[in-house]
């Protein structure tokens, strides 16, 4: 089952991804996206591991996020925390637009194949404030897009707003007219 955490920053979403994960009954393995390039978030990758049960395995994978979730046995519950610095680090290695893009999708869907839980932590960044810049446009809505295919290979999706959460619902099962269309 394929769970996506979606919200803003320090909204409690990893909190719910572990918890989620803890109550899963499965091993779990942390995929983690960020790379420790200055003091916050040095900072902020002690707090996660602090937080984390010492029986847990942590991968720590900035781009290769396809074959991280290989390496992790099927029966594995998997966090990937966040697609929101993956995203990110492959934009700033340079790769270009549409393969991240079909990396998103392909990753999205080997998840969602796999017979363990996978629990995918995102932030939602087009609903922040509008990027000054021309690389902060482009990445907001490279990001949306991946958002939205990673929504669409989930299971189930929420949104994660000031700990509390709300859960999302595709337009299409809303309105089954929608299908044929990309919403």
């Amino acid at each position: 089952m394929l769970t996506l955490l979606l919200g803003g920053a320090r909204s409690g979403k990893s909190a719910l991804a572990e918890r989620l994960a803890a109550a899963s009954g499965q091993p779990v393995s942390v995929i983690a996206t960020a790379r420790a390039e200055d003091a916050d978030m040095r900072a902020r990758i002690t707090r996660h591991q602090a937080d984390r049960p010492a029986v847990w395995s942590t991968i720590e994978e900035p781009i290769s996020l396809i074959s991280a979730i290989e390496s992790v046995a099927p029966d594995v519950c998997v966090i990937v925390d966040c697609l929101t610095l993956w995203t990110s680090n492959l934009l700033l290695a340079g790769s270009p637009i549409p393969e991240i893009e079909a990396a998103s999708r392909s990753t999205a869907a080997l998840a969602a194949a796999r017979p363990g839980a996978t629990i995918v932590v995102s932030n939602e960044v087009g609903l922040g404030i509008h990027p000054t810049s021309e690389l902060g446009m482009v990445y907001r809505d490279l990001h949306g897009r991946c958002n939205r295919d990673w929504a669409g290979a989930a299971d189930r999706a929420f949104l994660v707003v000031a700990g509390h959460v709300l859960r999302l619902e595709s337009a299409c099962d809303l309105m089954p007219e929608l299908r044929e269309s990309r919403v």
